[in-house]
């Protein structure tokens, strides 16, 4: 009898245990299940582990330490613009609220809720690394050639089938991403993003746990507090700071960068500058001298970081940054590209020789 009742204890966990089933689905056909899943409701708990370490000015903080820590969520979506993420602490918990108009963020502890507009350009935030989101944009542009299967496996106890990604353009810095999709739903329910050279992953968020059905509308939904303190997002502010350091169209963008076509985004400052497909991005915008000064100190002194006459450059995992002093200030380079390539970016915006 107390053999019985032992096993019957361990069915659970022996369950999760079971190999995963791979269904016979095809790379292209997985990738079409994945991003066909925005509409799919779900409540989920997921837990994000990045490792890298971005020195960087005081305003931008919040995103290394979202990109070096790990960060813990808890999730309800509704659909693509109404959906609720709490990013759980050890002293608390921060929510996001998202709605047809933007999103609320209400901070607890300090009893600040701040409302942020959809923007062209924004910040990335806890809500960006759910693994369902992050898959999604991840595998949005992908190229058939790009793509290959990687077997199943039990990802927050489902069948998830495995989807990698190996960027085509010689100027990324990512080796590959990998997605793990559940079977039934075609949510992505883990993504590992490794860096070139890198034997682990530089991100690597996933759920814990996964329940399909759609959350009642009053979880989701959000109502400033009485006496809260109401602020405007970040995004704004920085696209207004980056908007007047390129007043007068003063930085002249090229139609391509180190290889790169430059993208369109309608509303965004004509100085500001996206190049790239997919996984691989390279962003350039002009900076105030109060931000730049800042992160130029950070930057001098990071691990590994080249200084030369074009500027300085530093890779933290598959991020690059490079800061240049351009002929009408300060200028900054970001994104998933190597070192050669922000050089040889770099060379092309001032004319110097890298």
């Amino acid at each position: 009898m107390g053999v019985a009742v032992a096993v019957l204890c361990a069915l659970p966990s022996l369950v999760a245990a079971l190999p995963a089933s791979d269904a016979a689905t095809s790379a292209a056909d997985l990738r079409e299940r994945a991003l066909g899943s925005a509409d799919v409701a779900f409540s989920g708990y997921a837990q994000a582990a990045g490792g890298l370490a971005l020195p960087v000015g005081e305003q931008l903080t919040d995103v290394a330490d979202l990109l070096s820590d790990r960060t813990t969520m808890r999730a309800w979506y509704r659909a693509a613009d109404d959906w609720r993420v709490d990013v759980v602490t050890p002293t608390g918990e921060t929510d996001v609220h998202a709605d047809a108009g933007g999103s609320w963020t209400w901070d607890y502890a300090h009893a600040t809720a701040t409302r942020t507009a959809p923007t062209p350009l924004a910040l990335p935030t806890a809500p960006d690394l759910l693994p369902s989101a992050l898959g999604r944009r991840l595998l949005a542009e992908a190229r058939d050639d790009e793509l290959s299967r990687l077997g199943a496996e039990r990802v927050a106890g489902r069948d998830a089938l495995g989807l990698r990604v190996v960027p085509a353009e010689v100027a990324s810095s990512v080796a590959q991403v990998d997605v793990w999709v559940d079977a039934d739903s075609g949510v992505p329910l883990r993504v590992q993003v490794v860096a070139e050279g890198a034997a682990e992953p530089a991100l690597d968020t996933g759920f814990l746990s996964l329940e399909l059905g759609t959350p009642a509308a009053d979880v989701t939904a959000f109502d400033v507090p009485p006496g809260a303190d109401v602020r405007e997002g970040q995004d704004a502010q920085l696209l207004q700071a980056a908007s007047r350091a390129g007043r007068d169209d003063r930085l002249a963008l090229p139609a391509a960068l180190a290889g790169l076509e430059r993208r369109t985004i309608d509303g965004a400052p004509r100085s500001v500058g996206v190049y790239g497909r997919g996984i691989t991005l390279l962003a350039v915008s002009p900076l105030p001298g109060r931000v730049a000064g800042p992160l130029l100190d950070a930057l001098v002194v990071a691990p590994g970081a080249v200084v030369d006459a074009l500027g300085v450059r530093i890779a933290a995992g598959p991020l690059g940054l490079m800061l240049v002093d351009g002929p009408e200030g300060p200028v900054l380079l970001a994104g998933t590209v190597d070192l050669d390539a922000l050089a040889t970016a770099a060379t092309e915006l001032t004319g110097g020789d890298s």
